[in-house]
């Protein structure tokens, strides 16, 4: 049986997207996690140039939702979001059923997904929701400061003598800290993440997001992120949502949403929007490239055993019109 997939990214964070409806049975779980495994790893060992997860795509279980939206992690662990990766998923659903504003189900939220104007020539666009929102340590999974309900703008001892944290899910959980650039740029980022994620520690013992953000000017920040599951990625875009939510509270002379935000990171950059509504409850918009790279077909049973000695790419063309793009953004 073949087996074929796109490789695809928003702002580098690149995975492969798999859609289940293509077999007669899904695949199980286990061979979800197995192929993640095998398709993901870098340095030549993986398909092509590895990624950062695989997306998930099969039939939503909800009413007047388009899909549903998995996403496995290069461990093989599983994600309950990924917000460069729902916009990816969110143009492959819209351009097989000729729509562009619907929602999709993920995790925990049918989360709505529309397509907008392109960044850039042959670089499309969609705008994705991000939430639902906690600053719940119970949620987040988190042990910190003799167990603190809720951790903002704070020192966590333990992390760190300097910086302060704010820990929020959005709702895979993240860990926050505004910096300087020599820290940005350091090896801070890299232990704390490192540790954070270890299954030994015992603030976090099921691993964290963990993001230090810059202040560039007015609404422009920014992300940079060690993942859970991933380790250093290009971008994390519910970490770009979580930091954009926390600089609207902790860092702007007034706090001011609905305005839109300009996030760099790593891979490129996209924008964002804060919304606030009843009781508080806050969520984020997301918008940024949705780019497919390649079509890769191979059979299944070697995909599966990490053999990929047959397998054939259709490459878009896309992926220069990306980095031609991101080579300009200094003068956008």
């Amino acid at each position: 049986m073949a087996v074929k997939m796109i490789k695809v990214h928003g702002s580098g964070n690149d995975f492969y997207l798999l859609d289940q409806t293509q077999f007669q049975a899904p695949l199980s779980d286990a061979d979800l996690k197995q192929l993640a495994i095998n398709v993901c790893k870098r340095d030549g060992a993986g398909l092509y140039d590895g990624a950062d997860g695989v997306l998930v795509v099969d039939k939503s279980e909800h009413s007047q939702v388009l899909g549903r939206m998995r996403v496995i992690n290069a461990d093989g662990t599983e994600a309950s979001m990924c917000g460069n990766g729902l916009r990816t998923v969110a143009r492959y659903l819209g351009t097989q059923n000729s729509v562009e504003d619907f929602r999709v189900q993920t995790m925990y939220a049918d989360l709505k997904v529309q397509a907008v104007a392109d960044f850039a020539a042959h670089v499309p666009a969609y705008s994705v929701e991000i939430s639902p929102v906690s600053f719940d340590a119970q949620t987040l999974g988190m042990h910190a400061n003799h167990d603190a309900a809720t951790i903002i703008n704070e020192k966590i001892p333990a992390l760190s003598e300097d910086l302060k944290f704010s820990a929020v899910a959005v709702p895979n959980p993240h860990l926050i800290a505004f910096v300087d650039h020599e820290t940005l740029v350091g090896p801070e980022l890299g232990r704390i993440g490192a540790w954070m994620n270890d299954g030994k520690n015992s603030i976090f013992p099921d691993g964290v997001n963990v993001s230090f953000v810059e202040v560039l000017g007015a609404n422009s920040i920014f992300v940079r992120t060690f993942e859970r599951g991933v380790g250093f990625t290009n971008a994390c875009g519910t970490a770009m949502s979580a930091s954009s939510l926390m600089y609207v509270l902790l860092h702007q002379e007034s706090t001011d949403f609905n305005q839109e935000i300009q996030v760099t990171n790593p891979g490129g950059m996209v924008k964002t929007v804060v919304h606030q509504g009843a009781d508080e409850e806050y969520w984020m918009e997301l918008i940024g490239n949705a780019t497919f790279v390649r079509i890769v077909t191979l059979p299944l049973e070697e995909a599966l055993r990490g053999d990929y000695s047959t397998a054939t790419a259709t490459e878009t063309g896309e992926q220069a019109a990306y980095e031609d793009f991101v080579s300009n953004l200094a003068q956008v």
